[in-house]
């Protein structure tokens, strides 16, 4: 039986169908104080400039287009012989429109709706305001994006620790290292004894931990390395 392989995927897969990374210089992140729209304190202090930033980010999200860097990833998931886990730190939705058939979303995604008094989630596409009302409670004022904000707790972490412990192999593409605790699921792969590849532009704050590393833009290196994994 192959073995089952955990991919992690950042920003920098979706950098070349235009969605700009956080550290992107003039970029939409960078014109915000990240505290002001990432953090349920900021969604409190003024709503209408968190949600007007969340509807700039799901425009651009329905505006971009998915890259080879997402159809090899879903070729992989369609044709290894194992199982083939896809867990992204982003909120756009370009993994599904390329082909993904399967993707847990750690920090949610831009493309549904939170209420934050009964917890019900539902499918949001165009702009959102403090009007909207939950379809379920029938409140209003607390229909956010569901995404995780700054010091929340990521999804589906306890799915993710044991797709981790059963993996034959763990590759990270995109991503910077810097947040936890995806930048920490290289260490579990690692103390579990798998191997671990990095794809990414530039190595990132952990790349000391891998013991691969493949260098370039995605849409390239990606492709490359599906190619060679499904040849070999």
């Amino acid at each position: 039986m192959a073995d089952e392989i955990v991919i992690l995927t950042g920003a920098g897969i979706s950098a070349e169908s235009g969605l700009g990374t956080f550290r992107d210089v003039g970029g939409l992140w960078s014109q915000y104080d990240l505290e002001d729209v990432a953090t349920p304190q900021g969604y409190a202090r003024d709503p209408d400039l968190v949600l007007g930033f969340y509807n700039a980010r799901r425009e651009n999200a329905r505006m971009a287009a998915p890259n080879a860097a997402h159809r090899a990833i879903a070729r992989l998931q369609r044709e290894w012989p194992g199982a083939v886990t896809l867990v992204t730190q982003n909120i756009d939705d370009l993994h599904e429109r390329g082909g993904s058939p399967e993707v847990v979303h750690m920090h949610g995604e831009i493309m549904r709706a939170l209420c934050a008094s009964c917890g019900h989630r539902w499918g949001w596409t165009g702009a959102m305001s403090r009007e909207d009302t939950c379809p379920a409670c029938g409140r209003g004022a607390l229909v956010r994006p569901d995404v995780v904000w700054f010091g929340e707790m990521p999804y589906h972490l306890d799915l993710i620790g044991e797709r981790l412990e059963r993996a034959g192999l763990f590759v990270a593409i995109g991503t910077s290292g810097a947040v936890y605790p995806a930048a920490g699921f290289v260490a579990e792969a690692a103390g579990a004894g798998v191997p671990t590849i990095e794809i990414n532009l530039e190595r990132s704050e952990v790349a000391g931990m891998f013991d691969r590393h493949i260098l370039g833009p995605a849409s390239e290196t990606v492709p490359l390395w599906v190619e060679g994994m499904l040849s070999g």
